[in-house]
């Protein structure tokens, strides 16, 4: 049913907890199945220096939280801005069908958390 990735990342999830004092926080639900998903960051020079998932949900879910900050740690704002639901199912080698839900709340949950740093930054 699961592929060696997603089990990998759902027995030793990358990047678990959270980030006091972080630039960014987002945070996610899917009412229909009850995962929900908390991302927070530290950004420095516009890359993300520091990103840490908690995850209330399923194997996937959390598979889907360590991948998704794997992604985009190092990155660029606008590049990790670019990380799309279809990308982070892709990297862990697929998702069941009935699964596919939990890779958008983890990209959900990663723009979010850059939508609050970036609402932080203009204000």
């Amino acid at each position: 049913m699961y592929t060696e990735k997603v089990m990998d990342h759902f027995t030793n999830p990358r990047n678990v907890g959270e980030i006091e004092n972080a630039d960014g926080a987002g945070q996610v639900g899917n009412p229909s199945c009850g995962d929900i998903m908390k991302i927070t960051l530290k950004v420095e020079d516009n890359i993300i220096k520091d990103i840490k998932f908690k995850t209330f949900g399923c194997g996937a879910a959390v598979a889907t939280s360590s991948m998704v900050t794997e992604m985009a740690l190092g990155k660029t704002i606008d590049e990790a801005l670019q990380i799309t639901n279809k990308a982070v199912a892709e990297a862990l080698e697929g998702l069941p069908p009935a699964k596919m839900h939990c890779s958008n709340l983890a990209a959900d949950a990663l723009k979010a958390a850059i939508e609050d740093y970036q609402k932080k930054q203009n204000a």
